[in-house]
């Protein structure tokens, strides 16, 4: 993994880079003359720059002429980043709602190359409660959201996400390697949720389902955590209805309205 460079040289460029972008964000189009003595920067400088950002897609010239503008990318780039704060203002009043019925850990996850990151989180009201952040990545198969991330997908694509992952042994329950995984994400398919049994780590469960798109395409995953003390095997199948009964609201919200799951009106 490549070391993030933090040197002078190296913050001066991205902050040279945003002042282009921002100034040309102000402007519909805008000459590197003007450009440079907007943002005090030489006129080199300002082209050096403007023609990678050209190469990379964000910036555009106009024919031949002088001026640049901004491209459609970076819209797209704001675009997604529009999409999750939609999911988690929809997510966060099902949360709330579920947070306040069962008084556990609910988290709201989504997928990210080779983990599970949480995008929300609702805190258990208990003393006694599982410890975690926004932004904390976790593994994918050792936790109830990576199941369910993971679930729907093609093998192939599951075995190639977790090629560079080592299974690391949590704890004795940890599942040992890609093929134990597998198996377990057929029985995901089958009845619409994913388990952690102690596999992240001692005396805590986890329950997790999916959340879909307006396109139908599972986009993120809602799960509840809870310390062993208090759960009781006899309470799993009212958890999971309260699960998908949230995530079919929040999928609704998306624009979804065929959640598979759950018995919801």
């Amino acid at each position: 993994m490549s070391v993030v460079d933090t040197s002078p040289d190296s913050v001066s460029s991205v902050l040279k880079v945003f002042g282009i972008l921002q100034a040309l964000g102000e402007q519909k189009e805008i000459g590197v003359t003007e450009l440079s003595q907007r943002i005090m920067m030489s006129k080199s400088t300002v082209y050096r720059f403007l023609q990678t950002m050209k190469t990379l897609g964000y910036v555009k010239q106009e024919g031949e002429t002088d001026k640049y503008t901004l491209s459609l990318k970076l819209f797209e780039l704001g675009g997604k980043a529009l999409g999750y704060q939609d999911l988690i203002q929809i997510a966060d009043v099902q949360m709330h709602r579920l947070g306040k019925l069962t008084k556990e850990t609910l988290h709201l996850g989504t997928l990210d190359e080779d983990s599970v990151v949480y995008l929300h989180k609702i805190d258990s009201e208990y003393n006694l409660r599982m410890y975690s952040r926004i932004g904390r990545r976790c593994p994918l198969y050792s936790t109830g959201l990576g199941k369910v991330m993971m679930a729907w997908l093609p093998e192939t694509e599951v075995r190639a996400m977790l090629a560079g992952v080592t299974f690391e042994r949590f704890t004795e329950h940890t599942l040992a390697d890609v093929d134990a995984l597998l198996v377990e994400l057929a029985q995901v398919r089958e009845q619409g949720y994913a388990e952690d049994r102690e596999e992240m780590e001692h005396g805590l469960r986890c329950f997790a389902v999916p959340i879909y798109s307006r396109m139908g395409r599972i986009i993120a995953g809602l799960s509840l955590s809870l310390p062993l003390v208090r759960f009781h095997e006899e309470d799993k199948a009212s958890l999971v209805a309260q699960l998908h009964e949230a995530a079919a609201r929040i999928s609704e919200g998306l624009g979804f309205h065929d959640y598979p799951f759950g018995n919801h009106g």
